[in-house]
């Protein structure tokens, strides 16, 4: 914190106010600690643990709603429906899919899948940007996965340069690339691959 305030005070030259959020509940010290000592140096920033919080604050605002499921509460499924049923008066049908997408992410810290699935829509969700994006880089990084270790059982140890082109590649592309490899005979076919089809 002492290391990023410098950087922005160096760069911005304004007044700066820090605060760490701790999305989970938990004992560990750190998420008690708000300020830095040592020798002559005390730096000093604020902590907000979300389960302290009082849910009242962030009801009522989309930009904040996600936020909501994890403040303190004597009836947690209580909650996650009353913010379910926020997300679905939200107006504009973009904002409305990408704030549930956004509290089922935040939701997962505390609340099993099934009972977030039954009161946040999978319809909306599934709708969402947010939610295709996060399946589509799923997907991607499984995908660039199983065409890495192919490619080492084909080819043994490949090139650096090699795998950061594997790994630029989008998911067709991928699974075209481990395709192919069935086909290739030796490291000079890969790169002739990559020549033919990485930038098309």
């Amino acid at each position: 914190m002492l290391d990023y305030y410098v950087r922005l005070k160096r760069l911005y030259k304004c007044s700066i106010i820090q605060v760490v959020i701790f999305l989970q509940e938990t004992d560990d010290e750190i998420a008690f600690t708000e300020e830095y000592q040592e020798d002559l140096t005390i730096h000093r920033y604020r902590a907000v643990r979300m389960w302290e919080q009082k849910a009242s604050l962030f009801l009522g605002n989309s930009a904040l709603l996600p936020l909501a499921p994890l403040c303190r509460t004597d009836s947690p499924r209580e909650l996650l429906s009353q913010v379910a049923q926020e997300v679905a008066t939200i107006a504009d049908r973009e904002t409305r899919q990408n704030t549930a997408a956004y509290t089922e992410i935040l939701a997962g810290l505390r609340f099993e899948k099934e009972l977030i699935r039954q009161l946040l829509s999978e319809d909306t969700m599934q709708e969402s940007v947010i939610y295709q994006d996060i399946l589509q880089k799923g997907k991607q990084l499984e995908a660039c996965s199983l065409c890495i270790s192919l490619l080492s059982e084909r080819f043994g140890e490949v090139d650096e340069s090699i795998l950061q082109k594997v790994q630029a590649l989008n998911t067709d592309k991928l699974e075209a690339l481990c395709r192919e490899l069935f086909k290739m005979s030796g490291i000079n076919d890969l790169v002739t691959w990559f020549e033919q089809n990485a930038s098309s």
